[in-house]
């Protein structure tokens, strides 16, 4: 049965559709015969309990392959906008990239007002109860050392414990304000200062794993079960694996500790509705969760794995029952 479905994303001129998970959503609902909109979070306006947007409709083409619209040439043909209520579709994607500010958070409020009549994906109410680097925690037995706070006391005996350390903002996204200091750096105070001023949260402190050399692997789930890995190589010099500051993405299979690691969270994510999440692997410790915006579905099918759209969207129509 075909379903409406609305997209909350950025937009659509923002996208690298070589490689982007959202536009690769897209396609699969396209191929199903579902019937897609989109809408920024900015479109956003609830007035008593409903809830509505600035929605255009879209048709998407296969970037990857070359295919666009005859017409247009276009690989996304977007519709004329028009405000239009979001209880009246059957799924609603929340697909905008972090950062995970109040903005997001507040977006997360308002798709509570339709969810789940409309069934929201990945749950609002979870995605904002789940912070990717605090929700992480509950698995502490997976990480490695870790400690999340401003205190600088505490912050100087971590570091004097690890020696070669990272540092990073709590709510930060694609490997930005990222920071690795040695032992021997000194620029450690400096740092700290220039975290201080930049937000009001606490921040992580954590062990560096040399494995990251290896790479930090990228495992996706879906509804709980591993559906896909990927393994990112850091580029030479750089201590961050995301693939925009030059990380290599290569084929993976999962070790005995990290299918440890999925099936010790597969649970939790079914039962919070998190339908599609991204966890990162270092060398076998747990570093991320991802639920906002998960990536790396085009690069496992690449790699000759999983098509994981085809299995996100099992899992929503069996949800819905269709």
């Amino acid at each position: 049965m075909p379903l409406s479905i609305a997209v909350q994303m950025d937009p659509p001129e923002q996208l690298d559709l070589s490689g982007d998970s959202t536009f690769d959503l897209m396609l699969e609902a396209k191929s199903r015969g579902h019937k897609l909109s989109y809408f920024t979070p900015s479109g956003l306006c609830l007035e008593g309990r409903r809830l509505t947007a600035r929605l255009c409709e879209v048709a998407v083409f296969d970037a990857s392959e070359g295919s666009v619209d005859d017409e247009t040439g276009e690989h996304i043909e977007v519709g004329e906008e028009h405000i239009g209520n979001l209880d009246g579709f059957d799924v609603v994607l929340m697909r905008q990239d972090p950062p995970f500010d109040m903005g997001y958070i507040t977006a997360t409020h308002l798709l509570d007002q339709i969810h789940p009549k409309t069934l929201v994906v990945n749950d609002p109410a979870q995605v904002r109860n789940a912070p990717e680097k605090i929700f992480v925690t509950e698995f502490a037995q997976y990480m490695p050392a870790t400690m999340i706070t401003r205190d600088r006391g505490r912050l100087h005996d971590f570091r004097k414990q690890y020696g070669d350390v990272i540092v990073k903002p709590l709510y930060g996204n694609g490997g930005a304000g990222v920071f690795r200091i040695t032992k021997e750096n000194e620029n450690f105070i400096s740092l700290i200062e220039m975290f201080e001023t930049m937000a009001p949260e606490p921040f992580i402190i954590q062990e560096y794993r040399r494995e990251v050399r290896d790479g930090d692997k990228r495992i996706i789930l879906v509804d709980g079960e591993v559906a896909g890995a990927i393994n990112r190589i850091p580029a030479k010099g750089e201590a961050r694996s995301n693939m925009h500051v030059g990380g290599k993405a290569v084929h993976s299979e999962l070790t005995p500790r990290e299918e440890e690691i999925c099936a010790a969270m597969g649970k939790t994510l079914k039962e919070r509705g998190l339908i599609f999440v991204g966890i990162d692997v270092i060398g076998g410790y747990l570093t991320e969760i991802n639920v906002t915006s998960p990536t790396g579905i085009r690069e496992v099918r690449r790699f000759g794995g999983n098509d994981i759209s085809v299995m996100i969207w099992d899992a929503i129509e069996k949800r819905l029952g269709v």
